[in-house]
């Protein structure tokens, strides 16, 4: 897979929320491709982060990049079109969170965002027998949902190789993004397996120099 292919998606849950225009500038400046949105609701995750309002005023910053929102809420509905209306460009959303994922898929269509399906550690992909040609993005979770700076759970690699397998004997233009533990010294392997979006946050925010940073993962990308 060509280096052009790679998207690198900088997760604004490790920026500096006191100054978070300037910050998702900067890191679209060194070289990133997506902004990446986690949206915990302190009930499906044990977290409590942000909302369509600090989405919109990104837009309102003047931040044209994609941005990538991921819905670690519950339930999941009631958000679509809030963030569909802040700028939204992906949404995706946990099939635990969702009483009809078919029908949520459909929704996030709908309200002009492009929809994903998100899969934690332990949960199967089987949702994707079934889904799998209505959906923009694929995201695996190498680490359990809810606070950032974890470590990569390694059976994540087997699973990134079962869901490209499964992408490609569909023929479907579908993204296939890993998140949680993502760092220079592991984008290569994970690349390997089959990830083509890359979601960091503390391996690029926590770094002095965002451009190097992005500069490193694309080197090791290109040996993928």
């Amino acid at each position: 897979m060509a280096d052009k292919d790679f998207l690198i998606a900088p997760s604004i849950l490790s920026a500096d929320f006191a100054r978070l225009g300037e910050e998702v500038d900067n890191v679209l400046a060194a070289g990133a491709d997506v902004v990446h949105f986690d949206v915990m609701d302190n009930h499906f995750v044990p977290n409590l982060t942000i909302g369509p309002l600090v989405c919109e005023a990104l837009r309102k910053h003047g931040v044209t990049a994609p941005i990538d929102v991921h819905l670690m809420v519950k339930p999941v509905d009631r958000l679509i079109g809030d963030f569909a209306a802040a700028g939204a460009t992906y949404i995706s959303f946990h099939p635990e969170a969702s009483e009809h994922v078919h029908r949520t898929i459909g929704a996030i269509r709908e309200a002009g965002c492009k929809p994903g399906l998100v899969f934690n550690p332990a949960t199967p992909l089987d949702h994707l027998d079934y889904v799998l040609d209505d959906l923009d993005l694929v995201l695996l979770m190498s680490v359990n949902p809810g606070f950032g700076g974890q470590s990569f759970i390694g059976s994540a690699l087997t699973k990134l190789e079962q869901a490209r397998t499964l992408i490609d004997a569909s023929g479907c233009d579908v993204r296939l993004e890993i998140d949680g533990g993502v760092k220079i010294d592991n984008i290569g392997e994970i690349a390997a397996a089959g990830a083509d979006m890359f979601v960091a946050g503390s391996a690029i925010f926590g770094t002095d120099d965002y451009a190097a940073t992005i500069a490193a993962m694309r080197d090791q990308l290109a040996k993928a």
